[in-house]
């Protein structure tokens, strides 16, 4: 069985131990050593760290570090693009102009400019940063997914982290990652850590039939890749009708496990009258029905949300999405990552600056912008690290390489250089680690890997340096592959 990390001190009496005395039937347990294990439980319970938590949002297709973070303003004319940079709130700090929001707020954010791997392909840079591993391994099949994959960081994370209440320990949502109808994209999901530890699943879209009218957000941001315009169809569904238990617990297993717990009930009846076994009721909630719970389900039901609060999300399927993101985390769970935009709507090989410009920025911007303010405002930003990055940047070279395809210009997929936003967690506003050259194309200054991201998230959420994750036979895999980007999260 695999040996998770714990941060619960080990001298206390774990549940496992609880429920061992309970079949002894308590002989020998007496009410002194009880009253001692709670003092020591609510004693230990004083001393922990407060719970962090991590918002993934994953921008599919590659954004361009040129016309979002890293802007090259006195660049070659073939470099610098459309755009101009504006000032933030930092001084010497300057973004995009089409990105006002953010650039306003750059008191609770900071960048990393010099994340660099090797996979310039949509399949395996998913898989890279995904998975937090720059060596795609022998086995990789392009839009095939496989119980030999490398498991995912929310995988990871949700395996090596303790649940909360009745929520899972992490979370994907608004759907899957798509590209192009070719099929799914191997790294979302938990590959050799084993079924059991899938990340949970909220699709939340009808799906489409054709890539191309389902790019960006919808209502009123979905476009059409091809032709730069907006999309002819824009009435997909957004919804949480239920929760479906995790991928990998089949009906029998499921059953079984709803048999064990009914043998111990009698033990839990037993123990609760002299300790404190609380805890067992999550397990049960979460096997039982995770949507029962009103609370919960107000979590996923975003669409009902007060009007004001979607007009400052953004009342669309960004603005939705990140908006149950926030939720999740006040709600207990340890990850969520967000797939915002599907089938690749930030691969703008043409039509980039009319396309960023009309449709992806504003409500990424407004979405984002909305989920820092809530989160600080809340005091939630304190203990919730937010990242955003792609799964790889855009050349330098502005081209049209398909004049067939595409009507206007754009950038084609660049894996050496791109730029990460983070916030919360101890990131210092308006800190940036790393530079890029003079063309935005290399790190120029202390280079990152998908390891160094990884190792980020890991650290945040309180996983040991020395922890492992054990494959289905159970061999041992460190977590850490890397160290936490320094000089970043404190």
């Amino acid at each position: 069985m695999k040996n998770q990390p714990s941060r619960q001190p080990s001298h206390l009496l774990t549940r496992r131990e609880m429920i061992r005395a309970g079949s002894l039937g308590l002989m020998g347990l007496s009410m002194v050593d009880v009253a001692h294990w709670r003092g020591q439980t609510a004693m230990a319970a004083s001393d922990l760290p407060p719970k962090r938590s991590v918002i993934y949002i994953f921008l599919t297709g590659g954004p361009s570090q040129h016309d979002t973070f890293d802007m090259k303003p006195n660049g070659p004319s073939e470099y610098k693009g459309e755009f101009n940079p504006i000032a933030t709130r930092t001084p010497g700090l300057q973004i995009c102009e089409h990105l006002p929001r953010l650039a306003q707020r750059s008191h609770l954010w900071g960048l990393v400019r010099s994340l660099t791997h090797k996979e310039s392909g949509h399949d395996k840079g998913t898989y890279v940063m995904l998975t937090g591993n720059t060596v795609v391994p022998a086995s990789f099949r392009s839009s095939l997914p496989q119980s030999t994959d490398l498991p995912s960081i929310a995988a990871i994370a949700g395996s090596a982290t303790q649940p909360s209440n009745k929520m899972p320990t992490s979370v994907i949502l608004p759907e899957k990652i798509y590209h192009s109808n070719t099929g799914v994209y191997p790294g979302q999901f938990a590959g050799l850590l084993g079924s059991q530890h899938e990340p949970w699943l909220v699709e939340c879209t009808d799906k489409p039939h054709a890539y191309h009218d389902y790019s960006g957000a919808f209502p009123k941001y979905l476009f059409n890749l091809h032709d730069g315009v907006a999309s002819d169809r824009d009435n997909w569904k957004f919804e949480v009708p239920h929760l479906k238990l995790q991928e990998g617990i089949r009906e029998n297993r499921f059953h079984s496990r709803l048999a064990l717990l009914d043998t111990i009930d009698l033990q839990r009846k037993n123990l609760e009258h002299v300790a404190n076994v609380a805890n067992y009721n999550r397990i049960r909630g979460n096997a039982v029905s995770l949507m029962a719970d009103p609370k919960v389900r107000e979590a996923f039901n975003v669409r009902k949300a007060d009007p004001k609060i979607l007009e400052r999300y953004g009342d669309n399927s960004f603005g939705w999405s990140l908006l149950m993101a926030r939720r999740l985390v006040e709600a207990g769970v340890n990850m969520v990552q967000v797939n915002l935009g599907n089938f690749g709507s930030w691969d703008l090989h043409g039509n980039n600056f009319p396309l960023l410009k009309n449709f992806l920025f504003p409500p990424t911007d407004r979405a984002v912008s909305a989920l820092l303010d809530d989160l600080h405002e809340s005091g939630l930003l304190e203990n919730t690290l937010v990242v955003m990055a792609g799964e790889f940047g855009r050349t330098p070279r502005i081209f049209n390489g398909a004049p067939s395809v595409y009507k206007l210009p754009g950038r084609d997929h660049w894996a050496p250089c791109q730029s990460v936003l983070f916030a919360g967690a101890g990131v210092e506003g308006g800190s940036v680690v790393g530079s890029s050259d003079r063309n935005g194309a290399y790190p120029a200054s202390d280079p990152q890997t998908p390891e160094n991201f990884a190792a980020t998230i890991y650290h945040t959420l309180g996983i040991p340096r020395d922890a492992n994750w054990y494959d289905r036979a159970n061999r041992p895999y460190h977590i850490y592959q890397a160290d936490p980007i320094p000089d970043l999260v404190s």
